[in-house]
């Protein structure tokens, strides 16, 4: 095949990019730095919240904390990623496709496992909830591990059929050229944007009306069986919660496909756009992760807490030691 069947697609998306002006040296350093100053907060978030779960063996019997804890961890690789491909943006224009493959591929899947994680999450609270009886015998350990299986292997279909594709249509030398670094420029091919277009909307239609139906029967069902209007309203702010949170997911799936228009209407402000995308579709929605479950829910709670505590309590001692010296 030779250089003609380079898709057009992407030649059009990579004269797009060249034209948006430079950032300034101290523009581009400010964003970089909050980039990975919130990269490292999270960071620190997500790590506490695996160690509290690794240390207290009773979280590993129950569904709801496995799946949490999977959640969380796709979303500190997904951020890690992400992080790591915008800050290469800046500091390398361009890198070999073949080193640009692995990044978008994991980052794509980890951006569409958490939409179906928080789906397979709000189906086991429905169950524990409309179904209180038979909860032990529907929402097992086993169960929770093979659907955790299934939800990344369907996360990871839509990337390996893109790399499938570029290999069958692209020259082979692709891979040993320098691309800048993006999902539309590494799978260029016109029908990869179609085929992902299709599942897409599939997939954002799925879980967004089995979210919708689950935690309509959640709420339903804790205002007709609960009397405490106080657990009546938490579980309302819950259900809220998640619902913003699936919201700021699915930007993933819409924000990016509109970037190209509007950069294309207002190119001064291209490098703006992306960085508003950047925050608004992969940092925002990390935030919600530790809030929902780390701080609501009284049981992790309590030993995130006595997490931290310990550690305040290593801290101390040495800084004591080191007063004392001084």
């Amino acid at each position: 095949m030779n250089s003609s069947a380079i898709s057009e697609y992407g030649n059009s998306t990579l004269l797009l990019l060249n034209a948006i002006p430079r950032d300034s040296f101290s523009a581009a350093l400010t964003k970089n730095i909050v980039a990975v100053l919130v990269w490292l907060v999270l960071s620190g978030l997500n790590c506490s919240m695996v160690s509290t779960f690794r240390k207290h063996s009773f979280f590993y019997e129950d569904p709801r904390y496995i799946m949490f804890i999977c959640m969380v961890i796709n979303d500190a690789v997904q951020l890690t990623l992400v992080t790591s491909l915008y800050v290469v943006s800046y500091a390398f224009s361009k890198i070999l496709a073949s080193a640009c493959c692995p990044l978008v591929m994991t980052a794509v899947m980890t951006t569409r496992s958490t939409p179906l994680i928080l789906a397979g999450m709000a189906l086991e609270r429905y169950v524990s909830i409309c179904f209180p009886l038979h909860y032990s015998h529907i929402c097992t350990v086993t169960r929770t591990v093979w659907i955790i299986g299934g939800i990344f292997l369907l996360s990871f279909t839509p990337p390996l059929t893109d790399l499938l594709i570029t290999v069958a249509k692209e020259p082979p030398l692709f891979f040993h050229t320098s691309i800048f670094c993006d999902q539309s420029l590494l799978f260029r091919d016109r029908s990869i944007y179609y085929k992902n277009c299709v599942f897409d909307s599939v997939y954002f239609s799925f879980v967004f009306l089995s979210l919708l139906y689950t935690y309509s029967k959640i709420v339903l069902t804790a205002r007709a069986v609960s009397t405490d209007q106080v657990l009546a309203k938490k579980a309302r702010n819950t259900v809220l919660l998640h619902g913003v949170q699936l919201l700021l997911c699915m930007l993933a799936f819409v924000v990016p496909s509109m970037q190209a228009p509007l950069i294309q209407l207002f190119p001064m402000y291209g490098l703006e756009i992306r960085y508003v995308n950047f925050l608004l579709v992969y940092i925002i929605p990390r935030f919600l992760s530790p809030m929902i479950y780390g701080f609501r829910d009284e049981k992790f709670r309590k030993y995130w807490l006595r997490f931290f505590i310990s550690k305040a309590q290593r801290v101390k001692p040495v800084s004591h030691f080191s007063q004392k010296l001084g």
